[in-house]
């Protein structure tokens, strides 16, 4: 899977960073307006798969410097419950809803489900590689264009 560019990937957060993201750090107001500009953005549709669903829902996209151990924020785009499922697929799987997510992850890629199963083995690997880092520096500097 490596080769293959996704469309929806599996985004696995390392344990160390759980429960730290903007909408738990930032005043709920300020948290509000980024979600809306991010659902204006959207124009209707998930950032992911293009589906017009009754609501959407925002998401942090993070990426991880694993060498200078910086979690940086990329970007908030909005996403349909059927692709943040698949984003947050460990969440998912405590829930019990893995097989809707399955499908939608191979339906949005176009994929096998051998493929689907290579992709969650990377997702893993990186998440287990990241959890090695004692402690993640967080820089949300990509707020000032965010806001």
């Amino acid at each position: 899977m490596k080769n293959k560019k996704l469309k929806l990937n599996f985004e696995l957060v390392p344990d160390s960073c759980w429960y730290s993201n903007l909408r738990s750090i930032l005043p709920e107001g300020q948290w509000n307006a980024l979600r809306k500009k991010a659902y204006a953005r959207a124009e209707g549709k998930c950032m992911i798969c293009g589906a017009m669903p009754h609501r959407l829902e925002a998401h942090e996209q993070w990426e991880y410097d694993e060498k200078n151990a910086v979690q940086r924020l990329k970007n908030i785009i909005a996403v349909c419950p059927a692709c943040h499922a698949v984003i947050h697929i460990g969440r998912t799987q405590l829930k019990g809803d893995i097989r809707a997510a399955e499908e939608h992850f191979m339906k949005v890629n176009g994929c096998s489900y051998s493929e689907y199963r290579a992709a969650l083995g990377e997702a893993n690997a990186a998440h287990i590689r990241r959890n090695k880092v004692p402690e993640w520096k967080l820089d949300i500097s990509k707020l000032i264009e965010l806001i």
